[in-house]
């Protein structure tokens, strides 16, 4: 497993693929859908705001990778309709899913717990386990059309330790991992496995957001991890499934 980090891809490692990322307009998503698309996959950009995804629609095309396809959507508002939606829009145009790359989330503010808002509480865990929870279970038909579908789901340190004045977002991320879990068991001994990555402190704006003082020079950037996450889209991690790790 250590050599996902140093994981060598290229222009073919991931050709003919078709994968979903959210949060594509943004950090680490952003990176990961002009990554994937580097190495042959057809990405599918799912993101909140319209002008973001068609910038990285346009270099992606610009760098000559395949047309990606732009789904605008609220993972706060998004209904199960939205999601099935997808689904069979997926599957006329592509005919199957390979991978999914759950890279949304909202940190919300830090806060003592005492001082944690209910509303605040509601839409974190809407747009980090719901709306997760509920795209994939909508997406699992175009997904079994595929040969080796993987599922990748974004965690936290918080996710694993529970952290003071983290709130929402770590009970969040415990979810997450608590639902990557579940599902990995469930389809065990099937063509699907379900991976968890912990990006760790990245350059991104949630981490300033988060560390507003802290020297983001110092950090990694979000390029620097994709060694990791092309690794668990690419066929030499067929058979690796319920695992959590590091990116770095």
């Amino acid at each position: 497993m250590t050599a996902m980090h140093n994981y060598s891809f290229n222009k073919d490692t991931l050709a003919g693929k078709t994968i979903l990322v959210t949060g594509a307009g943004d950090g680490i998503g952003r990176t990961a859908a002009k990554t994937f698309a580097s190495c042959g996959a057809t990405v599918i950009l799912l993101g909140r705001t319209v002008k973001k995804l068609e910038a990285v629609y346009d270099e992606i095309v610009a760098a000559g990778g395949p047309e990606p396809a732009i789904v605008p959507l609220d993972l706060k508002g998004a209904t199960k309709t939205h999601y099935q939606g997808l689904n069979a829009t997926i599957v006329e145009q592509f005919g199957k899913l390979d991978g999914l790359l759950h890279n949304a989330g909202v940190l919300g503010v830090l806060s003592p717990f005492e001082h944690i808002d209910h509303d605040s509480w509601n839409e974190i865990m809407q747009i980090n386990v719901t709306a997760q929870f509920m795209l994939t279970k909508a997406l699992m038909p175009a997904l079994k059309r595929a040969a080796q579908p993987s599922i990748v789901f974004t965690s936290s340190g918080v996710g694993r330790q529970g952290r003071a004045f983290w709130g929402p977002y770590a009970v969040s991320k415990f979810a997450t991992e608590g639902l990557a879990q579940v599902m990995a068991d469930e389809y065990e001994g099937t063509h699907v496995r379900v991976n968890v990555i912990n990006p760790g402190a990245t350059r991104t704006t949630m981490r300033s957001k988060a560390y507003p003082a802290e020297d983001a020079s110092k950090l990694k950037t979000a390029e620097q991890l994709m060694p990791t996450y092309v690794y668990f889209m690419a066929d030499d991690s067929i058979g690796i499934t319920n695992q959590s790790v590091n990116a770095q």
